[in-house]
């Protein structure tokens, strides 16, 4: 049975507002940030499809879950805390909260914390996958889609629909989509922007676990516009991780996204 990934961009929070909010530590979903949430609650389609929950450990990602799918929420389904997930920058706003404070946060009925380790939240030792290394997040961008994949197999009844919350600059790395990308302000998604996703070999068989975007939600996007060819995306993000690397060194952005 099919798998589709329903990826949001996570809603608006204090860090977007300036770049001296940079400096804020894991911070919140601002007014804005939360009524964006009830938005795409009242125009997300695929509500009583939604068969799993799952977002960036990081406080705005796991809000925006919680409240942009309150319905699957209010039901019963928990998120499940996945830190592959985790946006890319080393900045204070980027990375995420202890566990211990994560889980007084959020009731376990909310949250499920399984997936995470004391040192989930580490950008700066050179072990740690979460380091801003381009090798680093593209192998972990792999990870997690082996990861959502597995999710999905474990699903024989029917198809799967997994609504995964994230950050905008993980995205294009993530969907190895990069259409739209702008280095400057590293991301193409909006706040809270939705877009669909089918895994491209239905069997498993894929080492790359890659997606690409529903047709369905291509046009809800852009219309009868054609989309980028696999080698068009492949010289796009060859210009995007130039652009990155002239930028900032060999590390991607230091801003969130």
């Amino acid at each position: 049975m099919p798998t589709y990934v329903h990826f949001v961009r996570h809603a608006q929070g204090f860090h977007n507002l300036s770049n001296i909010n940079h400096q804020i530590p894991d911070p919140d979903l601002t007014p804005l940030g939360k009524e964006q949430c009830a938005q795409l609650c009242k125009a997300f389609p695929f509500h009583e499809k939604i068969t799993h929950l799952v977002a960036s450990p990081m406080r705005r990602t796991l809000y925006t879950c919680l409240l942009s799918f309150e319905p699957e929420a209010k039901a019963g389904k928990t998120v499940i805390a996945l830190p592959d997930l985790q946006e890319v920058s080393d900045l204070p706003c980027d990375v995420g909260s202890t566990v211990k404070r994560l889980a007084a946060e959020f009731e376990p009925e909310q949250v499920d914390f399984s997936l995470m380790t004391p040192n989930w939240n580490d950008k700066t030792s050179v072990s740690s996958p979460y380091v801003p290394d381009m090798a680093k997040l593209e192998a972990r961008a792999k990870n997690a889609r082996l990861w959502l994949r597995e999710l999905g197999a474990e699903n024989p009844e029917g198809d799967t629909h997994i609504a995964a919350v994230t950050h905008g600059g993980f995205l294009h790395f993530l969907t190895q989509d990069f259409d739209g990308m702008n280095p400057q302000y590293g991301t193409g998604w909006a706040n809270c922007e939705y877009r669909s996703y089918e895994f491209v070999d239905p069997t498993g068989a894929d080492p790359d676990a890659s997606l690409r975007e529903t047709k369905t939600s291509w046009r809800r996007r852009r219309g009868s516009a054609t989309g980028l060819t696999e080698t068009e995306q492949m010289e796009l993000r060859i210009a995007v991780k130039s652009k990155i690397e002239e930028i900032f060194g060999d590390a991607p952005p230091k801003k969130d996204a």
